[in-house]
């Protein structure tokens, strides 16, 4: 039995792996993401088996709830709760290693240091990532203030809780040294890394949270990989640990993406001095509207469009009509390219999800290296949703926020189309020079509906 379990965590193993190398491509994405599945559901089902954990009714009985929830959480979330969804279940993840944990420590409180110390981290880990992931998700859902909330002295409360954690860690170890029994510092434990989780969260703004949802990402694969050390079962090790290093890499690009340290974005609040959202200046000037009758004229004389989304496009729906839109540019003569921010929507991969659904061709999705050399020649850049990427002020207004961060350069079109529903800014909080250029007019409204709009003027010509 021993052998045919190693034998079936071994090619789920290799599912895992070949399902991460997959889903590096939007081409494969889904495949990668099948195979995965089938690891997971391959390793589940053995260990299950394993030691008679649970009877065949019981697993059966699993396996067709969990199909059904998996199923309506597929059918009934939208597209635009998909960030949230994805932050709920990187607490999930991290809950579960905490209560693998817990469980395991009081079934067999008097085990070796080694099994203490991974149960410790597992607990830890666990407790950060859940509550930490609970804030996330109250911010993407507007449930919580998208702002960076911060205090005085508050990296030095973090620095106490977590030195408060890293000595009970020690005393978890030696019991004797402070007298205080293991089930008290367990306790203590989880009570300190529940509130260290929403203290390194809420610093955090808007327009970094596709940075926090990778990081929690790979938390919660660490505190799965601590808990599979704890309870010695190698694939919860070896998926954990992939998951862990794949989310660290995931958000050291997106950090690159933002020209920003890991640091910078956990503790200097994005857009904040003093807890208030830094106004840009020097936005100020003549707006210049524009109807879809005369966007359509514009774009029907077009050669080149360069579609832009951000996460506007997503709370429109938008991303059909779009490629209607797109598909009779095509037909008009004009050659169309989608131009996708690393960091835009609220999570990574969020708008090439988007634009998946759509059936929008992966290879007309271009990355920001890609698109920018390119963006001189393109007569029209229509920006749908997406303020804070194509923000000229990364590169003209020193005292930005954003000063710094590479961006998709709308601006260097000939033409620039920005769709939004009014002048507020976006999920950063900041002003947006880009929308007073002369080159740019804004077609203001509802982005799917301005889209129907020009998409009903080309259909009637």
């Amino acid at each position: 039995m021993i052998f045919l379990i190693n034998s079936v965590y071994i090619v789920c193993s290799v599912l895992f792996i070949m399902g991460l190398k997959l889903m590096s491509s939007p081409a494969t994405a889904r495949r990668g993401n099948l195979l995965s599945a089938v690891g997971m559901f391959l390793a589940v089902i053995i260990t299950l088996l394993d030691r008679n954990i649970l009877s065949y009714q019981w697993i059966l009985i699993g396996i067709v709830l969990g199909a059904l929830i998996g199923v309506l959480a597929a059918r009934l979330v939208a597209m635009t709760d998909m960030p949230q969804m994805v932050a709920a279940f990187n607490g999930f993840g991290g809950i579960a290693s905490l209560l693998v944990a817990w469980v395991l420590f009081f079934k067999s409180p008097n085990t070796e240091s080694f099994t203490l110390t991974t149960l410790y981290l597992s607990v830890f880990i666990g407790g950060i990532t859940f509550t930490g992931s609970m804030v996330a998700f109250g911010k993407l859902d507007g449930k919580i203030t998208t702002k960076p909330v911060l205090f005085r002295g508050q990296q030095f409360v973090n620095s106490l809780i977590l030195l408060a954690l890293l000595c009970f860690g020690v005393l978890f170890l030696f019991p004797d040294l402070a007298g205080i029994s293991r089930s008290s510092l367990i306790l203590y434990a989880v009570i300190l890394s529940g509130i260290l989780g929403v203290m390194v969260v809420i610093p955090i703004g808007g327009a970094d949270m596709p940075v926090v949802i990778s990081l929690l990402n790979s938390y919660s694969g660490l505190a799965a990989c601590a808990a599979g050390f704890a309870i010695r079962n190698n694939l919860l090790i070896v998926s954990g640990a992939l998951v862990g290093a794949s989310g660290i890499i995931l958000t050291n690009i997106m950090c690159k993406a933002m020209n920003r340290s890991l640091t910078n974005v956990l503790f200097s609040g994005f857009g904040s001095a003093g807890g208030s959202v830094v106004a840009e200046e020097g936005d100020e000037g003549e707006i210049r509207p524009i109807n879809s009758e005369d966007a359509y004229l514009i774009l029907e004389a077009a050669s080149s469009v360069v579609i832009i989304p951000g996460y506007g496009m997503a709370v429109a729906q938008a991303q059909h009509v779009v490629r209607e839109l797109a598909d009779l540019l095509e037909q008009n003569g004009a050659e169309v390219n989608f131009a996708i921010h690393p960091v835009a929507g609220r999570m990574p991969g969020h708008m090439n999800v988007l634009l998946a659904e759509a059936n929008v061709s992966y290879d007309k999705m271009r990355e920001m290296d890609d698109i920018n050399p390119m963006m001189e020649t393109v007569d029209v850049a229509i920006v749908i949703g997406a303020n804070d990427v194509v923000n000229p002020a990364a590169r003209e207004v020193e005292n930005s926020p954003i000063y710094g961060m590479p961006i998709i350069s709308a601006d260097k079109a000939r033409t620039v189309f920005v769709l939004k529903r009014s002048m507020r800014t976006g999920f950063a909080g900041i002003g947006n020079p880009l929308f007073f250029k002369e080159n740019t007019r804004m077609l203001f409204g509802d982005a799917k509906a301005s889209i129907q709009a020009v998409v009903a003027q080309f259909k009637e010509s």
